[in-house]
């Protein structure tokens, strides 16, 4: 497919990224006295790396030498990916609120473009430095429901802390992605990085299963594992890693700031929430940051 229409089809798909992620969240609030975290998360991406691995099978058997010889980088991405950026948020959701988590994750696109400048010598022009900015006080905005002196009156709680390392390690999970190549498609490459998300999380899943009163596995249990496995584990980081591969680290990360949109979207549409003033005037400003950002320079 020629390069202009792969960029084309990224920068439309991207915008449903940050929808998909917002289910991932709701099942993350939901999870207590259902399922632990870590057994959430090795449910999850097991089973979302044997669907992927059975779809790749032909690309992973062709180069499974080069697999061989870069299993690290696959382990590492997946601790990275599904285990810290996994099972960490859901650790997480146990004991923060939503406005910490949202406020603390609107970091990520910040340092996935300093760090996509600073380590894969991307370039930024001041228009998309101006758009990174403008979408994240539009983020602030929504997180603060247009009371920006509530911002100052977040008070910090262990789950933050986990939500903090969540952030930071998808800002390295995009960055190393980019950094290191791989001659894989994207459904390969994703399918290595859950299965060196699987080693990392095994060990902590059998620790995790030693606490005291584990809630019983049930019904309820297997169909968040599905959903989190099909929406935002396959759908998601899948969009994620090929659109990266298109059109850069820094420009897809900006979209995760629709974040807070796309979850007022859906508490209206699902839940009959309420929409208000600050959702739109965050989007006003979330949106045109956005596409500042998009928008491919010319030379």
């Amino acid at each position: 497919m020629p390069i202009k229409n792969q960029e084309k089809i990224a920068g439309f798909l991207i915008w449903w990224i940050p929808a998909m992620w917002s289910v991932n969240y709701w099942v993350a609030k939901n999870a207590l006295g259902i399922i632990d975290p870590h057994l959430l998360a090795l449910g999850r991406w097991a089973l979302a790396g044997s669907i992927l691995v059975l779809i790749s099978r032909h690309d992973i058997w062709q180069h499974r030498h080069h697999i061989q010889s870069v299993w690290h980088q696959y382990v590492v991405l997946g601790a990275l990916g599904m285990l810290i950026c996994g099972a960490w948020v859901y650790l997480g959701a146990r004991t923060t609120t939503a406005v910490n988590i949202s406020l603390i994750y609107a970091v990520s696109p910040v340092l996935i473009a300093v760090s996509s400048v600073w380590v894969l010598k991307e370039r930024m022009v001041a228009r998309q430095v101006l758009g990174v900015v403008i979408a994240l006080v539009g983020v602030l905005h929504v997180v603060a429901k247009g009371q920006w002196f509530t911002l100052a009156q977040v008070e910090w709680v262990m789950g933050d802390f986990w939500i903090l390392s969540a952030a930071c390690s998808w800002s390295a999970y995009a960055v190393l992605q980019k950094k290191w190549t791989s001659p894989l498609g994207s459904t390969a490459r994703l399918a290595c990085m859950c299965m060196g998300g699987i080693l990392t999380l095994i060990p902590f899943t059998l620790w995790e299963l030693t606490w005291p009163n584990p809630p019983p596995f049930s019904w309820t249990a297997l169909v968040m594992i599905v959903i989190v496995a099909l929406i935002p584990g396959i759908g998601a980081y899948g969009i994620y890693g090929w659109s990266q591969k298109v059109l850069g680290a820094s420009r897809v990360s900006v979209t995760l700031y629709l974040s807070p949109l796309w979850g007022a979207f859906i508490a209206w549409v699902a839940l009959n929430e309420s929409l208000y003033a600050y959702h739109l005037i965050g989007a006003f400003l979330i949106l045109p940051g956005v596409a500042l950002v998009m928008r491919k320079s010319t030379p």
